[in-house]
């Protein structure tokens, strides 16, 4: 057996967003199993950091995108005078390339010539192993191979503190924590990657009909309020809006207290998986293969492939591997009926303490 090498002071750098974060940190605590010793650095966007504050043995430095030229200006004077032994580049769009031109390291990681852009070959010196049809984490997962971390199964312990959790519980209320909370996260970054309002309400009542207190979960930008206002305005179901009420970390408490949370291609999907609660994925624009909640890939109901097929003429296989299709309209293919049988599914499985399939 190979030994593994040994370093002293390892840079991590990933920006954004919110799910690859999620990602990130199975990646980071896999480091720091296989190099107890090290410190761990990891340069990181202004919210994303928000989520991750108190991460255990891991100095944050954030980069504010907002502050423009001044934030590569800070971060060059941060890190003046230090050495990393690595820097594991784990992002390939320009903005972090940019960045890390700012971090001194003597090895800088990257991505293989496959899923290299942006010029990202310009600011590295080492490139992890190719993989074919890899989802996200497991991408990262080439970077921890990179540096000697033997495979792993993904584990998160995630920073929320007693406090955070109080504040979670006490929005939620007594009788809902007495009971089966059902979690909608309906909104995702682009409008054309949501599902219907009143779809989403016919699972609401469908969840409550079956005993299930109904929870509608979000940030608040306009685009989250109105969806979540048109979701109960479309049923008589009683709902808890805490759309644009939680932080972060308060908001990973709720989907931790939460039996099952149905979302589409947004961020809170794949905190869910790190406090491992259930997620039904709905998926039409991006491969949930790629993209999809790492843990519950199985119980993703999606029209992607379909989709892929009719718009290219080709399978995912056949096409360069996260290849995503428009269209405004490619959500509303995806059937309540559909979204039922998958939610009596998973939950049949978590009354039976079923684990979900890798």
């Amino acid at each position: 057996m190979s030994q593994i090498p040994s370093y002293s002071d390892i840079c991590i750098l990933r920006l954004s967003a919110i799910g690859d974060v999620c990602h990130g940190v199975s990646a980071v605590q896999a480091i720091q199993k296989a190099h107890p010793n090290a410190k761990i650095t990891w340069v990181v966007g202004k919210i994303e950091a928000m989520l991750l504050a108190g991460l255990p043995g891991v100095e944050l430095v954030v980069f504010d995108k907002k502050q423009g030229k001044v934030a590569y200006q800070q971060l060059k004077q941060q890190f003046k005078g230090r050495m990393f032994d690595v820097l594991l580049h784990m992002q390939v769009a320009l903005r972090a390339n940019l960045v890390a031109r700012c971090i001194p390291a003597k090895t800088k990681v990257g991505f293989d010539w496959a899923r290299s852009k942006e010029l990202h070959s310009l600011f590295i010196n080492k490139r992890i192993a190719p993989a074919q049809q890899a989802h996200v984490l497991e991408g990262f997962k080439g970077f921890t191979h990179a540096i000697g971390v033997p495979d792993y199964q993904p584990t998160w312990k995630m920073p929320v503190s007693c406090e955070d959790q109080a504040i979670a519980d006490q929005l939620l209320g007594a009788e809902r924590l007495a009971g089966r909370i059902f979690v909608i996260s309906p909104a995702a970054s682009k409008k054309e990657r949501n599902w219907l309002a009143e779809r989403y309400a016919k699972m609401a009542e469908h969840a409550h009909s079956k005993g299930f207190n109904v929870v509608i979960t979000g940030g608040p930008t306009p685009l989250e309020i109105e969806l979540s206002a048109q979701i109960i305005a479309n049923t008589q179901t009683p709902i808890l809006n805490l759309v644009g009420k939680t932080k972060l970390k308060e908001l990973l408490c709720v989907l931790k207290r939460a039996e099952l949370v149905l979302a589409p291609d947004t961020g809170p999907g794949h905190m869910a998986v790190t406090v491992g609660t259930p997620v039904i994925g709905l998926y039409a624009h991006s491969n949930p293969k790629r993209t999809g909640p790492y843990l519950y890939q199985d119980y993703v109901v999606e029209v992607y492939h379909q989709n892929l097929l009719k718009q290219t003429g080709k399978t995912a296989e056949q096409l360069p591997w996260g290849t995503r299709i428009k269209g405004s309209e490619l959500m509303s293919q995806i059937q309540v009926d559909d979204v039922i049988v998958m939610f009596e599914r998973v939950v049949l499985e978590i009354n039976n303490d079923i684990e979900p399939p890798l």
